[in-house]
């Protein structure tokens, strides 16, 4: 299964595409690998600590968890499995009903259990499952609503810290994207923050610290890149022993690391929910790499979604979050055309050796946030724009108002993070929300639409198997079967 074919002899001519089941020379792959560290490594490490859990315990176990999801779909599907962001929201409640952090990893267990019981219902029944379920105007919204949804992350967590500095990254990311040939454009991401990096430095030697005003009026001065966390960070290490007896969230004894969950049914029925968009979300990210690499992956669907639960399972089983496949890395395989699990492998060995090593996870964590801002600006929407490549490729006719509404009320959702509160202590909104609103109201629509309406919408859809793939022997334009 760890056997990779070498593309080309290890040879990247312009505008090839190297196969999941390909790698390039180890060299080229290790940066490979390194440029898919530095995606997931900013979102792995800061869901953690909004959720109230150790980061470095997030990125060790993100790597474990990998490693696991890319032995059950034997490399077929490549993807990182990091903290996801879907459950930041549900560790606010569970704490807010005095929950502590082993009764939200207890949780969370739960939905890493029943994710993996999904996955097994549809490995056995057949992807047909979820393409009845989710046909290609559902995945496509969802795709689309991922990768738009995470725009606010932009515009007001990262871009605001520096706005000059950000844009400039940005320019930096396209000219490489765009100029650079050979592997070198492959890589661009990865040397786009270097460069990055670079010149926040030099911002702070030519301008001074940069000065942020906070609600309260008061004017504070810090550096871009701030490097006491790195000359404070140890060598070596495991995260702490949780200490829960005298953790208190958002206080300063809150000290977080390892521990076993504990199980608490109000906060098992305020996360199982989330599971649903957790469906919606790994099949539209397996579908959206099937739509880059033209491979048929409904056979592994199921081991894919069954992966996802399991390794969430193995990772809040110690005290960290929950894992899911990443849409900043599929970001990266856009811009690269490089699906080599190899890739994810050593992505995965990192972030391992990154959990046992507070010091380098600080260096990458003192990254300018302004840097990431001008890099994830690019891959955020190329996310989001994958959608609209798996409508095209399958032909969705949005003059069809079965197809065109609840994928507008979805996406909508998602995009501006919309919220509907549950109860007095849970919200649920953003991706969750948008993905069930396109896939409620999408088959409530076909229950209610009149005839002529439902067979429209099969018609443009009825040769659907998976992108690129025709179940007869002509699609619907006539074209020869691929």
């Amino acid at each position: 299964m760890l056997g990779w074919k070498l593309h080309n002899n290890g040879d990247l001519l312009p505008g090839a595409v190297v196969m999941p089941g390909e790698r390039l020379g180890w060299g080229r792959t290790v940066g490979l690998g390194a440029q898919h560290v530095v995606a997931m490594f900013g979102a792995t490490f800061v869901f953690p600590l909004l959720m109230g859990l150790n980061p470095q315990l997030a990125v060790m176990m993100s790597g474990i968890a990998t490693l696991v999801f890319l032995f059950a779909v034997k490399n077929k599907v490549p993807s990182y499995l990091g903290s996801s962001a879907s459950f930041v929201g549900v560790a606010t409640a569970v704490y807010s009903i005095g929950g502590n952090p082993a009764d939200l990893t207890g949780a969370l267990f739960v939905v890493g259990l029943t994710l993996f019981m999904v996955g097994l219902i549809i490995h056995f029944a057949g992807a047909r499952v979820i393409h009845r379920a989710l046909p290609p105007v559902v995945t496509g919204a969802v795709v689309m609503l991922i990768g738009f949804n995470l725009a606010p992350v932009v515009a007001g967590v990262y871009w605001p810290q520096d706005p000059w500095l950000a844009f400039i990254v940005m320019l930096v990311v396209i000219a490489l994207s765009v100029g650079l040939r050979g592997f070198l454009g492959r890589i661009a991401i990865f040397l786009s923050l270097v460069i990055g990096y670079l010149l926040g430095w030099v911002f702070d030697l030519v301008l001074g610290p940069r000065s942020t005003v906070a609600e309260d009026g008061t004017v504070t001065e810090a550096l871009r890149v701030d490097w006491s966390g790195v000359a404070a960070a140890d060598w070596f290490g495991l995260p702490p022993v949780t200490d829960l007896a005298n953790w208190v969230w958002n206080g300063e004894a809150n000290v977080v690391g390892l521990h076993l969950p504990s199980f608490s049914l109000a906060a098992i029925v305020v996360a199982l929910p989330v599971v649903i968009a957790l469906i919606a979300e790994n099949t539209g990210h397996v579908k959206a790499v099937a739509e880059m690499t033209g491979e048929d992956l409904d056979p592994v669907m199921g081991r894919a979604i069954a992966a996802d639960g399991a390794g969430s399972m193995i990772a809040t089983f110690v005290g960290a979050g929950p894992t899911t496949t990443y849409a900043e890395n599929i970001g990266v395989m856009a811009a690269t055309r490089v699906y080599s699990t190899a890739a994810y492998v050593v992505a995965a060995i990192v972030a391992i050796a990154f959990g046992f090593s507070p010091k380098f996870g600080a260096i990458i964590s003192a990254t300018p946030g302004a840097v990431l801002g001008g890099i994830t600006v690019v891959l955020y929407g190329m996310i989001g724009l994958l959608g609209a490549k798996i409508w095209k490729e399958n032909n969705v006719d949005f003059g069809n108002p079965l197809n065109l509404v609840p994928a507008a009320a979805g996406i909508i959702i998602g995009v501006g993070d919309v919220q509907l509160p549950i109860g007095e202590t849970f919200s649920l909104g953003g991706i969750a929300l948008g993905t069930i609103v396109t896939v409620a109201l999408y088959h409530l629509a076909r229950a209610i639409a009149p005839r002529e309406l439902r067979e429209a919408a099969d018609g443009a859809n009825m040769f659907y198997d998976a992108p690129g793939i025709y179940t007869s022997e002509e699609d619907p334009e006539g074209q020869p079967r691929q």
